[in-house]
């Protein structure tokens, strides 16, 4: 079951693999892990395209978390213009 760790770097054959792990998993007896196969199964395009594309977007949800951070801390205290100085500054 730890093979499932080596599918999360994007590779061209991980498709393949992961249809092979999902039939390991589902032989094993653990109902937590049959339920994750399932979902894994509900939205097969996007584990696909997630496990096999190099792209993503882990950037900029960064960024936006950052930001929703310093937006949170500031509430109330200050105007536009400093949550923008400490958006830039950070």
């Amino acid at each position: 079951m730890r093979s499932f760790a080596a599918l999360l770097t994007p590779a061209e054959g991980n498709t393949d693999l992961l249809t092979a792990w999902i039939t390991e998993a589902r032989s094993v007896d653990l109902p937590h892990l049959h339920a994750f196969t399932r979902g894994l199964d509900f939205d097969r395009d996007a584990v696909n395209a997630a496990l096999t594309s190099p792209h993503h977007n882990g950037g900029t949800e960064g960024v936006n978390t950052k930001t929703k951070l310093i937006k949170r801390q500031m509430y109330g205290r200050a105007g536009f213009e400093l949550l923008r100085h400490r958006i830039l500054l950070g």
